[in-house]
């Protein structure tokens, strides 16, 4: 990682505090560079060590690309319910 890209990485970076009740507030400066609103929800979850937010609706977007060639009445989650009970047959099987 060069230098050059973590000093523009850390000149982004904006701090934030937690507060009473484990509440933050979003700088504005971030909440306008993601056009956050009032009231706009996001999903929050940990990856990595890192806390990510996302707004709602761009994570059923990504999900909705990610499985948009899935033929229209396939049924993954059947699938893969028949595909973990053939798994424990085999092995009550073995």
């Amino acid at each position: 990682m060069s230098l050059t890209w973590h000093n523009r990485r850390m000149k982004d970076t904006k701090r934030v505090r937690v507060g009473r009740q484990g509440r933050i507030v979003i700088p504005s400066a971030v909440r306008e560079e993601m056009g956050l609103g009032f009231g706009d929800e996001l999903l929050a979850r940990v990856e990595d060590g890192r806390l990510v937010m996302e707004r709602r609706g761009d994570v059923v977007r990504r999900l909705r690309d990610r499985y948009s060639e899935v033929a229209p009445g396939r049924r993954l989650s059947e699938e893969l319910i028949s595909e973990r009970r053939e798994e424990a047959r085999r092995e009550g099987e073995a």
